[in-house]
This record gives C-alpha cells, sequence and structure tokens, in this order.
C-alpha cells in the first residue's frame, strides 16, 4: 500500500481524477496488501485535503474573477465589456494552475470557479460568449483527437482487443454508464423520457484516454498495455458510432413526443 499512497501523492501535481488513483494504488498494492493506516492516509491527503484546497482555490478565483468581469470600476479590467471569449480559457487556467501549485485538485477548482463566476451576475449575456467559444474549442480537440485514435484504430490498434476485454467495454457502456447517468438525475426536472436519453447516451468518454495514459505512466498493470488501449478505444469507438447515429432520430423523436405532450 505504501507504494500506491506514493503513487497517489505525486500525482496531484498532474491532477489526475481520483478514480484512477485508486485503481493505481489497488494495482500497486496488490502484491503486499492493504493496510488502514496506509488507506486512511491515502483518503485523508489525496481526497479530503487536496479537494477541500480545489474548492477553496475555486471559488476565490470564481469571486475575484466575477468581480473583474462584471464589477470592476475600470472599463478595461471589466473584461465583459470586450466580450472576448478566450477568458474563459484564461480563467479554466488561472484556478487549475494555482491549485495545482498548493497541491490541490485542480478539476475541481475549475468547476467550482466557474459556478461561482456564473453566480456573479447570472443574467449576463456574456456567459453565452464564453460558452459558445469554450464549445468550440471542445469540439476542435474533441474532433483532433478523433483523428488520432482513427489512425490507432486504422494502424491496427484493435488487433490485440480480447473477448475478455470486449466484455467490460460493453458492461461499461450497456449498464454502468446508464445507470449512473440516470441515477444522478433522479432530482432533476427532466421528463422520464428525456433521464432515459440523457442517461443512455452520457459522454463519450474521450477522457479515458487521459486517464489510462497517466495510469500506465505510474503503475505497472498485469494486462498487457496494447489491450488495454484496445479495450477503451473499443469502448470509445461503441460511444462515437452507435450514439452518432441514434442522436438526430432519437432527438426528432424527443421533440415529436414533447410536442404531443
Amino acid at each position: 500500500m505504501a507504494g500506491g499512497v506514493a503513487a497517489c501523492r505525486r500525482s496531484h501535481d498532474r491532477g489526475c481524477p481520483r478514480f484512477v488513483l485508486a485503481a493505481v494504488a489497488l494495482t500497486t498494492a496488490s502484491p503486499t496488501g492493504w493496510s488502514m493506516e496506509g488507506l486512511w492516509q491515502w483518503v485523508w491527503s489525496d481526497i479530503l485535503v487536496r479537494s477541500a484546497v480545489g474548492l477553496v482555490v475555486g471559488f476565490g478565483v470564481g469571486r475575484l474573477l466575477g468581480r473583474m468581469f462584471f464589477q470592476a470600476s475600470w472599463k478595461a479590467l471589466r473584461l465583459s465589456e470586450h466580450r472576448e471569449g478566450f477568458v474563459a480559457l484564461a480563467a479554466t487556467f488561472t484556478a487549475y494552475g494555482l491549485t495545482e501549485l498548493l497541491h490541490g485538485y485542480g478539476f475541481v477548482a475549475v468547476f467550482v470557479a466557474a459556478c461561482t463566476i456564473r453566480n456573479a451576475e447570472r443574467g449576463h449575456r456574456y456567459h453565452r460568449v464564453m460558452h459558445a467559444f469554450t464549445d468550440q474549442v471542445e469540439r476542435l480537440l474533441t474532433a483532433v483527437i478523433l483523428f488520432l485514435v482513427g489512425g490507432f484504430i486504422a494502424d491496427g490498434g484493435l488487433a490485440a482487443l480480447t473477448w475478455q476485454g470486449a466484455i467490460p467495454g460493453l458492461v461499461l457502456f450497456l449498464l454502468i454508464r446508464p445507470a449512473v447517468g440516470w441515477v444522478v438525475q433522479m432530482r432533476g426536472n427532466a421528463t422520464g423520457k428525456e433521464q432515459v436519453v440523457i442517461a443512455v447516451f452520457g459522454i463519450r468518454g474521450i477522457g479515458s484516454f487521459f486517464s489510462l495514459a497517466y495510469a500506465l505512466g505510474d503503475a505497472d498493470f498485469a494486462a498487457p498495455v496494447r489491450e488495454l488501449w484496445a479495450v477503451v478505444t473499443f469502448t470509445v469507438l461503441l460511444s462515437v458510432v452507435l450514439h452518432g447515429v441514434a442522436a438526430t432520430p432519437v432527438t426528432a423523436w424527443l421533440d415529436r413526443s414533447a410536442r404531443d405532450g
């Protein structure tokens, strides 16, 4: 377990998601077993403390940038007046970078900062400008990643996929992700049909490539590396293809149901 804890400690400088750290810790600790002391140290240091740092820094950065965007006395600092969408990236990097320097969880800080900036002036049109810009950046980066994934597949990236590896991918795609997506919406305002569609479609899972790349760089797994990449690529490919084909007819069906209802 000590090795797993050490791996988790090193990871905070790179902002790896906690579930990935748990997998790395499990893998590293498996030869020697777990200890309650090591487990508590990991939970306290890598989850509670660093999440708290991310929460505090994200809130502070969000409050500061929110005042600067909408309430600064100098017009040059009132960035909402300039309608520049790239400021959203600056806010993201500021919250993430500062939190990582303080050994906190950067992803938490970015989320909290975004919510805090939104609450600073909820009805302002500048939020639409920033949202549109970040959405375009996300689409561009997603296209680049999918292009690289296509090249990986064309080069035989799925050759290492076995039926034992395909089963976890299918379970994640068909059962686990829809179930989790439905549970988190139980108290939402969407209709039953909308909740089911949102849960089934979920996300493409492209972030899994980052998580796997980090985990492979920080621990040795029993499964061959090429097989792990094949499993993740297979799962993402299922989502991209099947959801891409089904998105338009399912959306049209929802629209008809809303009109008829």
